[in-house]
């Protein structure tokens, strides 16, 4: 009686032990955390994971919804917790799984929207991870700054870009400061200062903590009829030791890529060629047409990037230690627009302990996004866009009146002149202004 009693129990231990195996072996995965990156106009919805996810999706209608499976992994993450400002996701929670092994997440969205899912490996900070890009399709496109074709006394359009944010960090200092939050501080600031400028206007690709692909970044430049595209960014190397600023424009080599691959597709021409595209047509004959008038715009796009960086350096050697002091020329992924004069700066090494301290110091940040302002300023005085103002201001004498806190030195500062040049111009024999006198503005 008693052997038989042992036999029932160890019948059901081993039977329990199957049972607990059988639920810890399918339970290969677990969700750890949710992260939503909204943007103006599409959101990312990134499920940090313990392991590679294996899954599979679809999607339904009345109401839009996207449903995810994951395999091996169970229900016990609390969506519930996680903040949620995305205009296109309404909420994320859980459903009946289609079997024991899975578990089923229901995004639960606004509209019908373009959908992207892919794993990512982990990189650090991260984790495995399961990415959820949504954007959406009907977002009204942002306002058009008509180029210099279409009108005159036009603003110098600046769109600058702050390099990585949201999922992807960019590079992280020694004392865990991420690259992404550096370069918007940095953007911030030198959005302001070309803001106040007369005759120009800054364009930000990104306003806040969220990813914009590389590629799409030059196209909002394109959209917006950009006469610059300046981004910013944040060095780092393996050891703490390099450390100072650089200038960096797009190589001769990555242009002629790029051109060739622009000559593929006819279709697009005209996002480079404007309304002479209207009169090039698909033929064999008139294609070295478009070739011709694509090497000319990228032959003046980069001279103008390799003056103004010239121009930027000299000014950032004002601020910071150079660790280059000529421009760079690469094949950058943010450089890919053979048509738009386009300029990447990289502050600082983020992996060097001192120059990690500085970036993330407010003063040192204004101090930066000032010098690179000044050498933008610099070259567009001496070289404005056709059709701008500040091209109608070199062809014709400028004139100031003085008004109260003004000194003859940050005159000579935000008009970019020489103070001995505007005593010159104006006859003067000292460097004291008064209230209401009026002052011409010459660049020689």
């Amino acid at each position: 009686m008693q052997t038989s009693w042992l036999k029932q129990l160890n019948l059901l231990l081993i039977s329990f032990s199957l049972m607990s195996f059988s639920t810890v072996s399918f339970a290969k995965n677990t969700i750890e955390g949710l992260r939503i990156w909204p943007s103006p106009d599409t959101t990312r919805l990134v499920f940090d994971l313990s392991n590679t996810p294996e899954y599979t999706y679809f999607t339904l209608k009345n109401p839009q919804r996207l449903v995810i499976d994951i395999e091996n992994t169970p229900n016990n993450f609390d969506f519930s917790t996680i903040v949620n400002e995305s205009k296109l996701v309404k909420k994320v929670r859980y459903s009946t799984a289609k079997n024991s092994q899975s578990v089923r997440v229901v995004v639960e969205l606004n509209k019908k929207l373009e959908k992207n899912i892919f794993a990512l490996p982990p990189t650090a900070p991260y984790g495995n991870r399961l990415v959820i890009d949504l954007n959406d399709p009907d977002s009204s496109a942002p306002q058009i700054v008509l180029n210099s074709k279409s009108t005159t006394d036009r603003d110098i359009v600046i769109v600058i870009d702050a390099g990585h944010g949201g999922e992807d960090p960019g590079s992280v200092g020694p004392s865990g400061s991420y690259e992404k939050n550096i370069t918007l501080g940095i953007a911030k600031r030198l959005e302001s200062l070309i803001n106040k400028e007369k005759g120009m206007k800054a364009v930000m690709t990104r306003t806040g903590d969220y990813y914009i692909s590389p590629n799409k970044r030059p196209q909002l430049a394109r959209k917006h009829k950009a006469d610059m595209f300046v981004s910013i960014h944040a060095d780092a190397f393996t050891t703490p030791h390099p450390r100072g600023a650089s200038v960096w424009v797009l190589s001769m080599k990555r242009a002629n890529t790029e051109l060739g691959r622009w000559m593929e597709r006819t279709e697009r021409h005209s996002e480079l060629l404007g309304g002479a595209a209207e009169i090039i047509q698909d033929t064999a004959n008139e294609r070295y047409l478009a070739q011709a008038l694509l090497d000319m715009s990228m032959d003046h796009s980069l001279t103008t990037s390799y003056d103004a960086s010239r121009d930027m350096i000299k000014h950032l050697s004002k601020v910071t230690k150079l660790h280059k002091k000529t421009p760079q020329a690469a094949s950058l992924a943010v450089l890919t627009s053979p048509d738009i004069p386009s300029i990447l700066v990289e502050t600082g090494f983020i992996s060097n302990p001192q120059e990690e301290k500085n970036l993330n110091w407010s003063q040192y940040r204004q101090r930066l996004a000032q010098s690179v302002f000044n050498g933008l300023r610099q070259h567009f005085t001496s070289s404005p866009p056709d059709g701008s103002l500040w091209a109608k201001w070199k062809q014709e004498k400028r004139t100031h009146k003085v008004r109260s806190g003004e000194s003859l030195s940050l005159l000579a500062q935000r008009y970019n002149v020489q103070i001995s040049t505007l005593k010159k111009a104006n006859n003067l024999n000292t460097d004291v202004v008064r209230i209401g006198q009026v002052l011409m503005i010459t660049s020689t």
